[in-house]
């Protein structure tokens, strides 16, 4: 059985994954920079390698882009489902914080809620609630 965990290239990981575990909850778990390799160029050792972080309980991996330019693109959005209306609002408000709204969050002819939003990073994301019975 296959397990995904979403891999974000940003052009500073670091204050990125600040930004999700306190907009989500969560933590990060783990940081090693380029630094960690032996001979690496001293204008690369502080950028991060692999950044792993738990943000509102899913595991995401992040990576400096230091090898190619980072160009946004709107062909994968990130999905964030919970449980509680007010949960998802809590999370959509935080993580729209200085992005932009795309499609509020609102109740949608399915039952649930549903917004999408790109952060002040570049990444889309859908935020929804599960339908309740």
């Amino acid at each position: 059985m296959a397990k995904l965990t979403p891999y974000i290239f940003s052009e500073d990981a670091k204050a990125q994954a600040e930004f999700y575990t306190q907009a989500l909850g969560g933590e990060i778990l783990s940081v090693q920079t380029h630094g960690d390799i032996p001979g690496t160029k001293e204008e690369l050792k502080d950028k991060v390698m692999h950044l792993s972080l738990v943000a509102g309980g899913i595991p995401i991996f992040m990576s400096d882009s230091i090898f190619q330019t980072l160009e946004r693109g709107n062909g994968i959005h990130l999905s964030l489902s919970f449980e509680s209306d007010a949960e998802a609002h809590e999370a959509f408000d935080r993580m729209a914080e200085g992005g932009k709204v795309i499609d509020p969050l609102k109740t949608q002819f399915w039952g649930a809620l549903f917004g999408v939003l790109e952060d002040k990073f570049g990444v889309l994301w859908q935020v929804t609630t599960e339908v309740q019975v």
